[in-house]
């Protein structure tokens, strides 16, 4: 299709990563998606064209070790977590700020993380996430904890002994992690406020509260991985934005169940349209990039 473009994004590191650009003719604005804990940025494309149809010039990626950004095998595979912060989001943000159009980001679970650890996210006029809390199983049902401490207790070790890394797809719960992001992410998990608990995250808190980008944050009712009340947990970081919770009843809008994945599937299209009526909004004043490498 003419106006979508794949190619190799240099991370901040020069670690390549599979992008794609999705060109709007008539741009009104740009648009970054941070994508969720191994998922492909194919899972996005529907929202990506959509968005690009409606006058944003859409930027979809995968992060390190998943998808077009992973090396033929995981075994070996060095990384942090939060690599894909520091590294690959924020290097989205340097190669899509600029030129006097506004840019955006939409998250989805791990991109709601990943905002407040950039040192660019003033480069952002306004984030919109979905499915973003804390992971700890205590935000979930009670049958949701279960199966979660089943996963990092029994079957994600017995899969990292064997594969070298969370082979996930075994599960058919997404890509396969590298192992760096499943240590830190099961010991995050153990939190309830997620990496903000963790002694060896001392500090973090603070860029969160540096923060001034309008925000906001929808979670669904059936969103076991991600409740209301996880979204609250984590997103109370972002102290001195202006934000906005939004709690969505997806049955009661007549949008069928959505749970952690569904906010981007067709039959979610309704929100894409409240998030791009939302940006358009917000105006087209591009605010001054600060901190961008």
């Amino acid at each position: 299709m003419s106006g979508i473009d794949t190619f190799m994004l240099p991370a901040r590191d020069g670690f390549s990563l599979g992008a794609t650009l999705y060109t709007a003719e008539q741009p009104v604005g740009k648009l970054i998606v941070a994508a969720a804990t191994g998922v492909p940025q194919g899972f996005y494309r529907r929202f990506a064209e959509y968005a690009r149809e409606h006058g944003y010039t859409t930027l979809t990626f995968d992060y390190r070790g998943i998808g077009r950004s992973a090396p033929p095998t995981l075994r070996g595979f060095e990384m942090e977590y939060l690599d894909w912060a520091y590294l690959d989001l924020a290097a989205a943000v340097d190669h899509m700020a600029g030129d006097g159009l506004p840019l955006y980001m939409v998250g989805h679970s791990f991109g709601g993380h990943a905002f407040g650890l950039l040192d660019n996210h003033a480069a952002v006029s306004g984030f919109y996430t979905f499915g973003t809390g804390a992971g700890w199983h205590g935000w979930m049902p009670r049958r949701e904890q279960l199966k979660v401490l089943a996963m990092w207790r029994v079957i994600a070790p017995v899969l990292v002994r064997q594969k070298g890394c969370l082979a996930w797809s075994r599960l058919g719960m997404g890509e396969d992690l590298p192992v760096g992001v499943y240590r830190q992410w099961k010991r995050w998990c153990s939190f309830p406020r997620y990496f903000f608990e963790d002694p060896e995250m001392a500090g973090v808190e603070r860029s969160f509260a540096e923060v001034r980008t309008p925000i906001v944050a929808v979670n669904a009712l059936d969103d076991l991985w991600a409740p209301p009340a996880s979204r609250d947990a984590f997103m109370s970081a972002y102290s001195q934005a202006p934000y906005q919770p939004v709690t969505l009843d997806s049955r009661a809008r007549g949008l069928g169940p959505i749970g952690h994945m569904g906010y981007f599937r067709q039959s979610a299209r309704p929100l894409w349209d409240e998030v791009l009526e939302w940006f358009a909004a917000l105006g087209t004043a591009a605010p001054e990039v600060s901190g961008a490498a």
